[in-house]
């Protein structure tokens, strides 16, 4: 069995074509722009789309453009890679009559940017970034033209966690740490994550065969605070966490400084850090036929957490 996979050199695709190498023994065929970048079996986007290569029995579907939280990216690089992009690595898999699944990984953010009670598959989708918008037209697209013959996976992650990544969880680590006082203590917030083995069973799952083709929301079971997560970083890093009850007032101030000016914190940081953000798995739990996913969400968040530490 041959498995296509864009962005195998990101967080996410790197652990996946280890997951799949060391569990189930596949060969893999990686996708990437410089193919003198990685080692192994690698073509280039060129390669792939201008030769007539087949005979893959699953393309994964991962490489995009993240979220930016500093707000550099033009509009349009959203939608030229996360839509234009997919279409034309959804079209590829189309012509090549061998392969049998496409799974694409989108996120909770082609659906909204702030839920009130749990994000669910049937939720209507109202994104507002360019990020989530290119996302939900890349998902549109491949609905419109499903095959019915083969299996079409659109998994939403929401945010996914584990050893070697980086973003808001690195620099919330870094700081608590190192002793530094957390002053957001005011804010009480809970929201769900995904740790990168958890995703790594599902998509392992898919390649058993054991899903149909459909939209899936993939999280962890249980849901974290950002205060949780203080207390957990604290305790691993031997420190006592030092929590400040900053007013909110001040501290959206700050952050609206952020906005213009190089320091940590800027609105979308703060509301990253500080919002609810629940996702339901109850769909895929079903179709998969299980209770639980295999690791709890503190369990993934001290592994990540630890990766941290010892780097």
């Amino acid at each position: 069995m041959s498995i296509l996979i864009t962005g195998s050199t990101g967080f996410v695709g790197s652990n996946l074509a280890s997951y799949i190498k060391k569990e189930l023994g596949h060969s893999i065929v990686k996708v990437t722009r410089n193919q003198d970048q990685i080692d192994g079996e690698v073509i280039s986007y060129d390669h792939l789309f201008s030769s007539n290569v087949i005979g893959f029995s699953s393309y994964f579907h991962l490489a995009g453009k993240a979220h930016d939280l500093k707000n550099t990216f033009d509009e349009s690089e959203y939608f030229k890679v996360n839509y234009e992009l997919t279409k034309r690595l959804f079209d590829r898999f189309l012509e090549d009559k061998m392969a049998q699944r496409f799974i694409f990984i989108s996120s909770v953010k082609a659906v909204a940017d702030s839920v009130e009670g749990d994000l669910r598959e049937d939720y209507s989708p109202n994104p507002v970034t360019a990020y989530g918008r290119s996302k939900l037209k890349a998902e549109q697209y491949i609905q419109d033209n499903l095959p019915d013959d083969r299996t079409v996976v659109i998994l939403r992650p929401c945010m996914i966690h584990g050893p070697g990544n980086k973003g808001n969880l690195n620099l919330l680590h870094s700081m608590i740490s190192k002793g530094v006082p957390w002053p957001l203590g005011l804010y009480d917030n809970t929201r769900s994550f995904l740790s990168i083995d958890n995703l790594c069973y599902v998509m392992k799952k898919i390649l058993d065969g054991e899903i149909q083709s459909g939209v899936y929301n993939v999280a962890d079971d249980e849901t974290l605070s950002t205060m949780e997560l203080v207390s957990i970083i604290a305790e691993i890093s031997n420190k006592r966490p030092r929590i400040w009850n900053v007013p909110k007032s001040l501290i959206r101030m700050v952050a609206k400084v952020g906005n213009v000016l190089p320091i940590p914190l800027n609105e979308e940081r703060l509301d990253k850090l500080t919002e609810n953000y629940l996702v339901s798995n109850k769909k895929i739990k079903n179709e998969l036929g299980i209770n639980r996913m295999p690791i709890s969400a503190k369990e993934g968040m001290i592994k990540t957490l630890k990766d941290f530490e010892s780097s």
